[in-house]
Parts: C-alpha cells; structure tokens; sequence
C-alpha cells in the first residue's frame, strides 16, 4: 500500500517521530491515523527498553515561567549525546515536561522516587478510610492497588496525564521522544517553586 506524503506529514506533526518511522507506522495500520499512532507507542516502549540500560549523561536544564510570573519550574532532562540535547524536539520535550510540572505539580519524577515511608503511610491511609466506609475485607488489597494508582498520576510526574493529550501519558510522551530520536532520554529531575 502507498501512503501519501501528507498523512505522513500529519502524523509527524502530531507525533514528532521521524519521517521514515510514520510511514513504517501508517504502512503496518494500512494507512488507518489512530491505528498508526497505536503502533508508534508500542514501538517506543520497545525502543525505550532496548535503550534503558544506556547511560544519558548529557542533556539540558530547561525553565518555564508561568505568564502570571507566580510559578517557576526547573527540569533537567537527560540525553546519551550533546547532538541530542542540541535537537530542537529535544528542547521542545523538557519545556513541555516543565510546563506539566508547573501545571500538574508533580511531586516525584516516578514511583521508585517515593519514599518507602511516605508510600506505607498513603497505603495506611486509603486501607484506613475503606474500613470505615465498610468495604469488603476481601477486596481491600485490590481496592487499595487501584487507588494507590490513582494517587500514583497525581504526585509521580511519568505517569501523569499530558497536559496536551490527555490519552498518554508522560512516559508514553517520552518513550515516542526515545523512538524518533533513538536515544535514551529520562528526567533528572525538577523544582517547582509557586508564589
């Protein structure tokens, strides 16, 4: 099947990944958009794990300004080259990432960045608040994952919701950045500073 130059064109605009890796997309979804973009996070997270045991060493320190000037955020994203961290997808990666951080206010980068005591003491909470609600002994353990979960999106920054599609989540947004820039690329961290 032949795939046109502009649905590639549109879906490197709305995906960022490189030329030749769309029309590898739109080719295996035969030419079908939601389908296309469905392929390219699957290949990212294969890319993403092949890449996981790269060191990223370079990289850049990216600030935003919120326009009411009473949120500030700092965000250090990691690359394996300077060539990357020179790349304009790059830097447009870590702005969107710390434009997140202020909008979000994440307060971890992932889970494993949590401290044990804190997680232990958000499990207490939500099994405390359940017995009194008079759930089911039985079920608490599932009921207790799925809210740990949802309190996960809140404070872990990866895997919150992104501000500019909502259907992925951050480290989807930065596997696909891993794809189409064939590095390993992760968060080194950020502050949030607000007035």
């Amino acid at each position: 099947m032949k795939i046109d130059i502009k649905l590639i064109t549109k879906l490197r605009k709305q995906t960022g990944a490189g030329m030749e890796i769309c029309k590898e997309a739109l080719t295996e979804a035969d030419g079908d958009m939601a389908k296309a973009v469905e392929v390219l996070r699957k290949k990212g997270s294969k890319i993403a794990d092949k890449r996981a045991g790269k060191e990223a060493q370079e990289g850049i320190i990216c600030s935003y300004i919120h326009s009411n000037n009473k949120v500030g955020v700092l965000l250090e994203l990691n690359c394996e080259t300077d060539f990357v961290a020179k790349n304009e997808d790059f830097k447009k990666l870590a702005y969107d990432l710390a434009m997140q951080v202020a909008a979000q206010s994440p307060l971890y980068v992932n889970i494993d960045d949590i401290p044990e005591e804190v997680s232990n003491k958000e499990k207490e909470i939500v099994k405390e608040q359940l017995l009194a609600e008079g759930k089911n002994v039985k079920m608490l353990d599932k009921i207790i994952e799925g809210k740990l979960n949802k309190w996960y999106e809140e404070v872990c920054l990866l895997k919150q919701p992104f501000i500019k599609d909502e259907d992925i989540t951050i480290e989807e947004l930065i596997n696909g950045k891993i794809a189409s820039l064939g590095e390993k690329v992760k968060v080194g961290g950020f502050c949030r500073k607000q007035i």
